[in-house]
């Protein structure tokens, strides 16, 4: 396929895997990648679940460096895009550049939300999304404790085990009654909680920081509750929010979710499609759009629009995938669970190894599991294969499910 030039804004997973997919779908013509980060571009999940635990500040590429050249990709990065004008078809740099384009892929991604509260912009109060924020979070941990962070999820979990791998003193300020309580439901919550108090990491629960005070840069926390924690260091996890700028100043639709997509990424002017984090895509395993935010998700996704851009129509619909390393332990989850899911939590649990299922009409919707690697690729083929399960064969820790599979298809016959 010949046309001109795709200019594809992101050098994240999504921007990326989309212009390699353009090349495998046969398009032989220019394709640019534009990304603000000067990095050639690398893998984030490292950042939280390596780089802070071991001071190793080295970037993992996406791809190798050889292949950018071997499939003829131009790479223009530490530059971000001014604008797009939809009128002309062309691309503004910040730098002034003007790029022509045949057609254009927003893989913008998302920024961390900040907090709107006194003290949130004094030195050592940090956020992690990128090369630059690790490397002066890596620079602070080397500094010493104690430690503050702010918010319960993943990436504030991931960030709390790091710290106390390297002995600092640590405490999690979450707004929930639980960490990860919202994604994970209060059995596991309970349990990732455990986990983290048996290492050292303190929460304080049910509780927000309302301000942080210091000369010049950040000593302590002021909480909801009255009380003042020290911190020579604070690290905000309170979320995301995507970068849909340019997509709303070229007048494109966007959500509370993103950039709106159809199923191909396809956005409401046919000029700009959008992949991974930004997008609020329809997908089988959300019961309304909206964004997954997961690494392995932001690949796919990316390689479906890519070659959906330019003529090879390709469906994302793959079962969503994540995981989280911490304390040398990996969660790992498959599918999204729904607020109507029926929860199971396979008997013999302990904070450092369980697996827990979701069912909706008595089949598996979605898994997680720590420590579990083997039984949660098991449960992964059980979502596949849309099996009805009986809620107590998955309770029950004697079965096999890594044979359950065929023992259920053995009963339908």
């Amino acid at each position: 396929m010949k046309r001109s030039r795709q200019v594809v804004i992101g050098s994240s997973a999504a921007g990326v895997s989309a212009a390699f997919a353009m090349r495998r779908a046969g398009f032989d013509g220019a394709i640019t990648i534009v990304g603000s980060d000067p990095h050639e571009p690398y893998e984030r999940p490292p950042l939280s679940k390596s780089l802070l635990s071991t001071g190793d500040t080295s970037l993992k590429p996406i791809f190798p460096a050889q292949s950018y050249l071997d499939d003829d990709l131009e790479l223009i990065l530490g530059v971000g895009v001014r604008r797009l004008d939809t009128a002309r078809q062309t691309v503004e740099l910040a730098d002034g550049r003007i790029l022509a384009a045949g057609h254009v892929l927003l893989a913008t991604g998302v920024g961390a939300r900040r907090l709107p509260i006194p003290g949130a912009d004094l030195a050592n109060v940090m956020v992690l999304r990128d090369a630059a924020d690790a490397g002066a979070l890596a620079s602070r941990l080397t500094s010493g404790g104690p430690l503050l962070v702010i918010g319960g999820g993943f990436i504030g979990l991931e960030l709390a085990a790091a710290a106390r791998d390297r002995g600092l003193d640590v405490t999690v300020v979450e707004q929930a009654a639980l960490p990860l309580v919202g994604v994970a439901g209060r059995p596991i919550a309970e349990l990732v909680r455990q986990l983290h108090e048996d290492r050292g990491v303190r929460f304080v629960l049910g509780t927000t920081v309302e301000a942080l005070v210091g000369t010049n840069e950040v000593e302590a926390a002021i909480l909801s509750d009255g009380s003042r924690r020290p911190a020579a260091t604070v690290v905000v996890g309170v979320g995301v929010v995507p970068r849909v700028e340019l997509a709303e100043a070229a007048g494109i639709e966007v959500d509370r979710y993103g950039i709106v997509v159809d199923r191909f990424g396809a956005t409401t002017n046919p000029w700009v499609s959008a992949a991974g984090d930004v997008a609020s895509q329809p997908h089988p395993a959300l019961d309304t759009r909206g964004r997954i935010e997961h690494w392995d998700v932001a690949l796919r996704h990316g390689a479906a629009v890519g070659a959906s851009a330019v003529g090879v129509a390709t469906e994302f619909d793959a079962l969503p995938y994540a995981w989280s390393d911490q304390f040398g332990l990996t969660f790992q989850i498959f599918g999204r669970p729904r607020a109507t899911d029926q929860f199971v939590l396979r008997a013999g649990a302990t904070q450092e190894r369980f697996i827990g299922f979701w069912m909706r009409d008595e089949r598996v919707g979605a898994v997680m599991g720590l420590n579990a690697a083997r039984e949660v690729a098991a449960a992964r083929r059980l979502i596949e294969s849309g099996l009805h399960v009986p809620a107590a064969r998955l309770l029950d820790a004697e079965v096999d499910l890594r044979r359950l599979p065929k023992q259920l298809a053995a009963d339908l016959s």
